[in-house]
C-alpha cells in the first residue's frame, strides 16, 4: 500500500477516535491542557510506527497502551513537575451537584500515583476487565487487582477526609 494511503488511513482511523482519547487522556491527568498534550504525543508515536500498528489485532487498546503508558512516562520526568506560574489559574466554581461530583473525583484520583490512577480510569471509567487492563499496562492480573484495591482505599481515604473537612467548615 502506497504511504499516501497509509496516512489517509491513519487519519481516519485517529478523526474517529479523537474523542474517546481526549476523554480517556483527561481522566488520566485531570487537566484539559495536559490532556490535549497527552493525545498529541501519543498519536504522533502512532504516526511512526502505523505501518506495524494497523496490523494489531485491537488496534484500540494498542493505542489506549500508548497512552497511558505515555502518561506514565511523563509522570515520571522530573520536568513535569514544574510550574510555569506561581499558582495555579482560577478554577470555575461548579453549579451543579455532577458537576462538583466529578471534580472531587478528578482531585482524588489526582493524589494517587500514575499507576493507581490508570488502573482505576481503565477498570472503572473505560469499563476494562482485569486482564485487558493487565494486558495493556504490561502487567499480571494479581497486579491489577492489587493496585486497584490500593487506589480505591486510598480514594476512600482522600475523600472521607474531605468530607469530615466540608462537615467542619458547615458547623
Amino acid at each position: 500500500m502506497p504511504p499516501p494511503q497509509m496516512d489517509e488511513e491513519y487519519v481516519e482511523y485517529v478523526s474517529a477516535r479523537l474523542p474517546s482519547l481526549k476523554r480517556l487522556a483527561y481522566q488520566l491527568c485531570g487537566d484539559d491542557h495536559r490532556a490535549d498534550d497527552l493525545v498529541q504525543e501519543s498519536i504522533t508515536k502512532l504516526y511512526t510506527r502505523w505501518s506495524s500498528a494497523r496490523k494489531a489485532d485491537n488496534l484500540d487498546r494498542y493505542v489506549r497502551t500508548i497512552v497511558v503508558r505515555t502518561h506514565i512516562d511523563e509522570t515520571r520526568r522530573p520536568w513535569s513537575r514544574v510550574r510555569l506560574f506561581g499558582a495555579p489559574p482560577e478554577k470555575e466554581e461548579a453549579t451543579s451537584s455532577g458537576t462538583e461530583d466529578r471534580a472531587v473525583l478528578r482531585a482524588a484520583l489526582a493524589t494517587l500515583p500514575p499507576g493507581q490512577r490508570a488502573v482505576l480510569v481503565l477498570r472503572f471509567i473505560c469499563d476494562m476487565s482485569v486482564e485487558e487492563v493487565g494486558q495493556l499496562l504490561g502487567c499480571t492480573p494479581g497486579t491489577v487487582k492489587s493496585q486497584t484495591a490500593h487506589g480505591l482505599g486510598k480514594l476512600r481515604q482522600t475523600l472521607t477526609k474531605r468530607d469530615f473537612a466540608m462537615t467542619m467548615k458547615g458547623n
